[in-house]
């Protein structure tokens, strides 16, 4: 039965029409670290992400707009209450490095470091105001985990009102099922999904 007003969802995606404004838009980079990087990830390689990556924060430092990268400090987790951890909590702590960007993702003393303790860069974190202090209104999403770090980022963007743009060929994940289905399913309802290619051209 149809119900006049209901939303009509497409499976249509929408390449990069537009330019994106380096004035207002920010690179975030989830988890390119050594302790998530060494996963067996899927569809895309870690090489291949960090590649995608740092391509894209190179094109954007030439362009003076912000690159952010976010690691998630995997000693000091947030202490949830879960029917499934993704650690023993009896287990002893991973080496420092473990929480470490890895050096090929190309992190510069320009850029913008966080430190998270779970999925979302957004949570419990500077990001948000940092980011509108600096005018930013629109982020531009690569790393991993797919469907938990970027996807929870993207999802908390959207909620405190920035726009988002996703490079798929900068995200992978521990199945390839589930990439599809945030790249197909949820990334084109609350942004855009493209290229890291695309994404380079279309910044101005």
């Amino acid at each position: 039965m149809e119900v006049e007003g209901t939303l009509n969802f497409t499976k249509e995606r929408n390449t990069m029409a537009v330019a994106l404004d380096s004035k207002t838009t920010a690179l975030v980079l989830i988890d390119l670290q050594h302790g998530i990087l060494g996963m067996p990830l899927q569809p895309h390689s870690a090489d291949a992400i960090v590649k995608a990556s740092s391509r894209m924060a190179a094109a954007f430092r030439e362009k003076h707009a912000k690159v952010v990268y976010v690691r998630v400090d995997m000693n000091n987790l947030l202490p949830l209450i879960v029917d499934r951890s993704h650690r023993d909590p009896s287990a002893p702590p991973l080496p420092a490095i473990a929480s470490e960007l890895v050096p090929a993702a190309g992190f510069q003393e320009s850029d913008l470091l966080i430190t998270k303790r779970h999925w979302s860069a957004f949570g419990q974190t500077e990001l948000e105001d940092t980011l509108k202090k600096l005018g930013v209104t629109t982020i531009v999403l690569g790393g991993v985990a797919t469907n938990f770090g970027v996807e929870s980022t993207a999802r908390h963007a959207v909620a405190v009102g920035f726009h988002v743009v996703i490079a798929e060929d900068a995200c992978t994940t521990l199945e390839a099922e589930a990439h599809t289905f945030a790249m197909e399913k949820i990334f084109p309802m609350i942004g855009r999904v493209s290229t890291s290619q695309e994404i380079i051209d279309a910044l101005a």
